[in-house]
Parts: structure tokens; C-alpha cells; sequence
């Protein structure tokens, strides 16, 4: 054989052989056409180091190649939502089932449901004359527990209602209660240990209480340390006579936890709501009151160490007991948080006549426009916004003669000093808490609408309704994903393997390389650093951080941001010396465009743009830096 045809043949070879592999498989025997092959070949097209990490591929679309193309075309012609149900199960999302009929009217007056969970309570105990029905440990430690109660004990007449233990360390929790004691005389209805240590609680009361009269309504322990999610009451004692609602620890030591009081005790006559240690010892907790108490007649509200001890928050109180008639509102030892939040009060009391208002103990820092000029008072009232204290009521603890704030996990940020050989220090929780959830494939993906102005038909296609926990999930993953890029920042949200692959090659180029911390062994104890290698010799690189997002399919929150430096470092037990973990950190330089209430600050002083703040990478989340 001639040269020139030996060259020509080893070319055709190589040729070959670059074709074929581009076509491997995931194993013997798999199916070439899944969405999983292809994602795994669209990688090795795009990315020269092949090394993939098998947690990211275990998050591949589990559709089969003839369910994926089913659910594309449906998708196409915007026919996905009438086969949702089969849609999520087969591709593995997160979706909440539409509401059927579980127990109605017909259902005896007395019962106690216990061990019980996704049920859904339609016309239940209507008109029922006493009675009680008792819900303990229901819904406990479900995943995605889903919970209806429509139409229940209305026009009832003494009607006792229980609730204990109540989707306690449940995972993205979704209940709702509508026209719950609409009309209903006497009775009462008593929520304890509500929706404890829970993840992205979605927690809705519409018309509850609506024109009852002299029933009692009590939350105590009420969310407590539970996770970001939202609660919402609307129309809640709406034209009602002589109610009594009392909320005790209500979304105590909790983290971003949301509450929305709107209509509520509204036009009502004689109501008693006494807020009491609310929001108290929390990181954040956002509260707004819209019309509450509007139009109310010798009504009496009182908050009593309300959102005490939190960290910054908000409120705001919107048209609050607006055009009332005698009413009494007591604000005692209200935001004696440690870190000043904000309150804004507008039109607060507006139109009002003989109302008794009194501010004794308030917080610092509040925002009050259009108030009532009368039937005011203010005694001991904070509104010196020049003190940036942060040991106010002992709520700092000293590490070492470094100040870290208690609500700020330990370990969970860190300077870059700490990552040396030989160093003890805190490790955080970073297990992942998101439901499980896989990519979708971008055959799918593409034909699905992902924007706010998109946000009928988003609704439409998951089943989302009203104030529920599937379209507070939309809206929130939407604002961050929609949000404008801080500063030197690039991002995208990617819902397939193959997004994620490209926005990582139009930073990094081909030579992009995934990282992330090996397991979760060393959470939430003290940890040993052992050898650690810094990435691109330990100078400043390029790097893409993906964070998942809670949405019905895999999403996460791709991110570049400029001036950071990549670290791997081994973790040892710092008794045995033995290597437990592999973990990747990132440390961020340049933080003087960040929050000066961001958590970092917050454990570690002095301020953004003053030091640079390290994290490690958490379960499931992963970098991308240049492969060296």
C-alpha cells in the first residue's frame, strides 16, 4: 500500500473512531435515542476534558425516546397540561394533584384522623351541631404532602377543630383552607405544632372565619423553624362578630418565611387578635398586612414581642384599620430585633374615629406616611437609625475572638485564612433539601414558555390555582431568573444538561471542567482541613456556579461572577485524621456590590467590599472553572 494511502486510510480510522464515540452509550444494552444518551453525547461534542460528575447525569430526563417525543409534540401544539399527571411521573418533576373529592358532608360530625395524610376535606361537618374532629400527626414527614379543606365546618354551631402535629418535617408542603368556619357560631378551631421544622411551607387560608360569630381561633407554635414558603390569610374574620384570634410562636427561629394578612377582620364587629411572639428569633421574616381591620368596630389588636430577636425583616401594614370606629391597637416590644429591618405604614388609621393606637418598646427604623394625627401615641419609641449594633439583647456569641451572628449557620461562610492545612472549623449542613427532581430534555424544554409574561399559560400547563403553593413556586423562580445581573455578573437559568453545558463552554470555553463537593460527610460538625490545591494554581479564575432553584423540573441559577479564587481541599475527622470527604469551596473577592444585611456580613463583619467571603459547594450544586 502506497503512503499517500495509508495516511488516507489512518485518517478514515481516526475519523471513524471520533464518530462512534461520539455515540456512546451509557452503558450495554441502553437505548441511543433517550434523553439521557443524547445529553451525554451533546457533552462530549462540547466539552474536550469528558469527565462528567455522575450526580449531574443522575439528573438526566428518565423519559424513554418514544415518551419524549409523545410529550414534545403535546407539548408543541400546548397540549401538555391534559396529560400533566403522566407527564410528571414519567419525567420525575414536581407537580401537586388537582383537588378531588376525599371526604364530604356525609362524613359523621366527630372524627380523629391520625397518621393520615393528601387528603382533601370537601364540605365536610357543614352545619354540624358540636362535635370535634382532631388531626394529629397527620401528613408528618411526607414529601410534597397536599392538603385541601374546602367548604369545612361552615354554618357549623359549636364545632370544635384540632390540629396537632400538623405536616410536621414535611418537604415543600402545600395546604389550603377555604370558606374553613365560613358562618359558623361558637366552636373554635386550634392549630398546634403546625407545620413544624418544615421545608418551603405554602400555607393558605381563604375566608376562614368568614361572618362567624364568638368563634375562637388559635395558632400556637405555628411554623416553627421551618424554610422560606409563604403563609396567606385573605378575607380571614371578614365580617365577623366577636372572634377571638390568638397567634402564639408563630414562625418562630425561622428562615425568609412570608406572611400575607389581606381583608383580614375586615368590616368586623368586637374582634380580639393578638399577635404574640411573632416571627420571634427568625432570619428575615417578611409580613404584610393589606385593609386589615378596615372598617372595624371596637375591634382590639395587639402585638406583643412581635418579630423580637429576628434578623432585618420587613413589614408592612397597608390601609391597616383604615375608616374603623373605636378601635385599640397596641403595638408592645415590637421589632426588637438585633439588626434593623424595615416598616412601612401607609394610610395606617386613616379615616379612623376613636381609635386608641399606642407604640411602647417599638424598633428602630420605621417608615411611617399618610398616619392617622390622631388617638396616636409613642413611648419608648427606637428611631435612631445611626446605631449598627450587632449585639443588641445578647444575640452574637464569640468564635475565637471573631463576632458570628446566631442565625447565621457556623462554617457556613468563611475567610479564605481558613482554608490552610491543619485548620479546625465548622462545617455547615450542606445536604440539598430540594425535592428530588430531574432535567428536562431541551426537546421538551424548548416548547415550554419560561417567563412572567407567560405566566397564564405557566399556570395552565402545571394546574397552578390561586395563591397556591405550585404558583408562589413559578413566580419566585421567575423574579430571580428574570432579576437583573448584579454587577460583573453573567447568568442564565438552565432546565437541561445541555443549557447547563452551554452557558458553562460560552464562559469558560471547551476546556470547561465540573466540580463538586464529594459527599456530605462532615456536616454540621467540626472539620479537619487536610492537603488542599488551589484550582489554576490558586489565582484568580473563571468560574460558573450553578445553584438548583425550586421549580416542577430540575432548575438551577448559573452564575459567573468576577474575581474569585476555586479551592479542593480534603476533609478529615479532626480525631482519627482519616479522610472523609473531598470538598470544593469558592471564595469571592470582590464584594462590594453585595447587601449589607447579607449573611456573610452578618457572621463575619465588617461589611461589603471590606473582606472576601469563602462557602463551600454545597449537595448537588457544582462549579465549573478552566480544567488545569
Amino acid at each position: 500500500m502506497k503512503e499517500h494511502e495509508l495516511i488516507s486510510s489512518f485518517f478514515f480510522l481516526h475519523l471513524l473512531l471520533l464518530l462512534l464515540s461520539s455515540f456512546v452509550v451509557p452503558s450495554i444494552g441502553a437505548n441511543p435515542f433517550t434523553p439521557k444518551a443524547y445529553a451525554i453525547r451533546y457533552w462530549n461534542n462540547k466539552i474536550y476534558k469528558v469527565p462528567r460528575p455522575e450526580f449531574l447525569l443522575k439528573k438526566a430526563s428518565p423519559l424513554s425516546a418514544s415518551d419524549s417525543t409523545r410529550f414534545a409534540q403535546l407539548a408543541a401544539s400546548n397540549s401538555l397540561s391534559s396529560q400533566l399527571d403522566s407527564f410528571c411521573k414519567l419525567a420525575n418533576l414536581l407537580c401537586f394533584p388537582d383537588p378531588v373529592l376525599s371526604l364530604s358532608s356525609k362524613q359523621p360530625a366527630d372524627g380523629k384522623f391520625a397518621v393520615y395524610d393528601d387528603k382533601n376535606f370537601t364540605n365536610y361537618a357543614t352545619g354540624a351541631a358540636g362535635g370535634l374532629n382532631s388531626f394529629k400527626n397527620y401528613s408528618d414527614n411526607s414529601n410534597e404532602p397536599i392538603d385541601s379543606f374546602r367548604r369545612y365546618s361552615r354554618d357549623s354551631a359549636g364545632h370544635k377543630d384540632e390540629f396537632t402535629s400538623y405536616a410536621d418535617e414535611g418537604n415543600v408542603i402545600s395546604q389550603t383552607f377555604n370558606t374553613y368556619g365560613a358562618g359558623a357560631t361558637g366552636g373554635s378551631g386550634k392549630f398546634t405544632v403546625y407545620a413544624d421544622n418544615v421545608n418551603v411551607p405554602g400555607l393558605q387560608f381563604t375566608s376562614y372565619s368568614d361572618e362567624a360569630n364568638g368563634r375562637d381561633s388559635s395558632f400556637a407554635t405555628y411554623s416553627r423553624q421551618a424554610n422560606s414558603g409563604d403563609q396567606g390569610f385573605a378575607n380571614y374574620g371578614k365580617n365577623g362578630n366577636g372572634l377571638t384570634n390568638t397567634f402564639g410562636s408563630y414562625g418562630p427561629e425561622s428562615n425568609v418565611l412570608g406572611s400575607t394578612f389581606s381583608g383580614y377582620s375586615e368590616t368586623a364587629n368586637s374582634g380580639n387578635d393578638n399577635f404574640s411572639s411573632y416571627g420571634f428569633d427568625g432570619n428575615v421574616p417578611e409580613n404584610k398586612f393589606n385593609s386589615y381591620a378596615d372598617g372595624g368596630n371596637a375591634g382590639v389588636e395587639g402585638f406583643s414581642s412581635y418579630r423580637d430577636q429576628s434578623n432585618v425583616g420587613d413589614d408592612v401594614f397597608k390601609s391597616y384599620a383604615k375608616s374603623s370606629n373605636n378601635e385599640k391597637v397596641k403595638f408592645s416590644n415590637y421589632d426588637g430585633g438585633f439588626n434593623q429591618g424595615s416598616d412601612n405604614f401607609t394610610g395606617y388609621g386613616e379615616g379612623a374615629k376613636g381609635q386608641e393606637i399606642g407604640f411602647t418598646g417599638y424598633g428602630q427604623g420605621s417608615n411611617f406616611k399618610g398616619y392617622a394625627k390622631k388617638g396616636v401615641t409613642f413611648a419608648d419609641y427606637k428611631n435612631d437609625t445611626s446605631s449598627n449594633s450587632n449585639e443588641v439583647g445578647g444575640s452574637m456569641i464569640r468564635n475565637k475572638g471573631k463576632t458570628v451572628n446566631k442565625w447565621v449557620e457556623p462554617g457556613k461562610f468563611f475567610r479564605e485564612e481558613m482554608l490552610k492545612e491543619g485548620i479546625v472549623m465548622p462545617m455547615p449542613d450542606i445536604k440539598d433539601k430540594m425535592p428530588p427532581r430531574s432535567f428536562l430534555p431541551r426537546s421538551i424544554l424548548s416548547k415550554i414558555p419560561f417567563s412572567s409574561s407567560k405566566i397564564t399559560q405557566l399556570r395552565e400547563l402545571f394546574h397552578a390555582f390561586d395563591n397556591s403553593t405550585m404558583e408562589g413556586m413559578l413566580n419566585a423562580a421567575l423574579r430571580e431568573c428574570e432579576r437583573a445581573p448584579s454587577v460583573g455578573e453573567t447568568k442564565r437559568c438552565v432546565g437541561s444538561i445541555e443549557d447547563m453545558v452551554d452557558f458553562a463552554v460560552s464562559v469558560l470555553g471547551q476546556s470547561a471542567e465540573a466540580r463538586t463537593t464529594e459527599s456530605v460527610s462532615g456536616s454540621k460538625s467540626d472539620i479537619l482541613i487536610g492537603k488542599v490545591r488551589g484550582i489554576n494554581g490558586g489565582k484568580v479564575t473563571k468560574s460558573v456556579s450553578c445553584h438548583q432553584s425550586l421549580y416542577p423540573y430540575l432548575l438551577y441559577y448559573c452564575h459567573s461572577v468576577p474575581k474569585v479564587r476555586v479551592y479542593e481541599a480534603d476533609i478529615l475527622d479532626p480525631k482519627t485524621k482519616d479522610k472523609i470527604n473531598h470538598g470544593v469551596a469558592i471564595c469571592h473577592l470582590d464584594t462590594s456590590s453585595w447587601s449589607p444585611t447579607h449573611g456573610a456580613f452578618l457572621a463575619l463583619g465588617p461589611g461589603p467590599g471590606k473582606i472576601e467571603v469563602c462557602h463551600w459547594i454545597f449537595e448537588n450544586d457544582l462549579t465549573w472553572t478552566i480544567a488545569d
